[in-house]
């Protein structure tokens, strides 16, 4: 897949991310990092030891959670059994803990694959072939159900209109939560009242909502800002009454989001980043509280905003005002209990 023309990746800029240099916010601040992925495809590569020098950056980063993006499935065999070849592509670039200088980080501890859910009850011979493969390390699975009308919005997973309103998917969900495995959700914003009925439906599968429930700041909703965020408050405030959902904080690097930090000259520093995503940090963490937040990097696909060193610097400057307790759960606590990092 290219990333060259897309709503959500831009080829990472070495020389755009050198500009921007910062010391480091709280550097003891331990980090379990729940969202990366890693890929060699359409001229990009992000694999191991691209992930490994980032890690290195300064911060106290302890562990991580991959999760899927379609990185090397199987070519031949069944259809549904072919993204075990990302867990198993996973599993070998990440077969023992990558080295920094703050000490070894335990990367991929935790994987979130894929399954096709609208296989229904079915989907457990997909699950058993992807924890034959995982060294133990299968902690959820993530089913995209990203839809939105129109080309400018396009997502590069097969979706169709109201995925989690649909019967078999939300048996696919429920298998989940009888193998204490999570639900990762990636969709748009325009999608959440679909969301609020799911986990109704599915009350023993928890929840995890990718990158702060998808606001989209391009296409039909570019310079409409503060109606999106009109829309995304009252939504997400209802969400949060649901015990069994959690929250990812991130995601706002996408050119997606359309902050448009990658149109500037130079990166942005952590300040900027802050002051831009306030509104729908702090909004996401008054509605579910700390405890069932996690900040993610979505790394590299946020490295439109600036370097990962710079991504933490500002998550911490947004925490600030969080007791330390509190900053030790948003920042490692949730994402260790959910995904079971020991």
């Amino acid at each position: 897949m290219s990333t060259a023309a897309s709503p959500y990746y831009l080829p990472i800029r070495a020389e755009w991310l050198s500009r921007r240099t910062e010391p480091i916010v709280e550097p003891d601040l331990p980090i379990v990092d729940p969202h990366h992925h890693l890929w060699d495809r359409g001229g990009h590569r992000y694999l191991a030891d691209e992930l490994r020098a980032d890690l290195d950056c300064g911060h106290r980063i302890a562990a991580t959670v991959y999760v899927e993006c379609r990185s090397a499935y199987l070519a031949a065999g069944p259809e549904e059994l072919r993204p075990t070849g990302e867990t198993r592509f996973v599993v070998e670039n990440c077969d023992r803990p990558l080295p920094t200088a703050r000490g070894p980080v335990d990367a991929a501890a935790g994987i979130v694959a894929y399954a096709d859910l609208t296989l229904g009850d079915a989907v457990d011979r997909v699950l058993d072939a992807h924890e034959a493969v995982a060294a133990g390390r299968l902690r959820g699975i993530r089913h995209a159900v990203a839809w939105h009308e129109g080309s400018a919005i396009r997502s590069h997973y097969a979706t169709t209109p109201r995925m989690l309103a649909d019967p078999a998917f939300r048996a696919g969900i429920r298998r989940l939560g009888t193998r204490g495995l999570t639900f990762d959700v990636w969709g748009y914003f325009t999608q959440l009242d679909d969301l609020a009925d799911a986990l109704d439906a599915c009350p023993d599968t928890t929840f995890v909502l990718d990158h702060c429930g998808g606001l989209i700041g391009i296409g039909p909703w570019q310079n409409r800002r503060e109606e999106v965020l009109d829309r995304w408050r009252p939504v997400v405030r209802r969400l949060a009454r649901h015990d069994n959902l959690v929250i990812k904080l991130g995601g706002l690097g996408m050119p997606l989001a359309g902050f448009a930090f990658h149109k500037r000259e130079t990166a942005p520093d952590h300040t900027e980043l802050a002051a831009a995503w306030a509104p729908v940090i702090d909004h996401c963490i008054d509605s579910f509280g700390p405890d069932r937040c996690m900040f993610e990097s979505n790394w590299p696909v946020d490295v439109p905003a600036g370097s990962y060193r710079t991504l933490w610097n500002a998550f911490k400057l947004l925490a600030a005002g969080h007791s330390p307790t509190e900053r030790e759960v948003l920042f490692s606590g949730t994402a260790r209990r959910v995904y079971r990092i020991g």
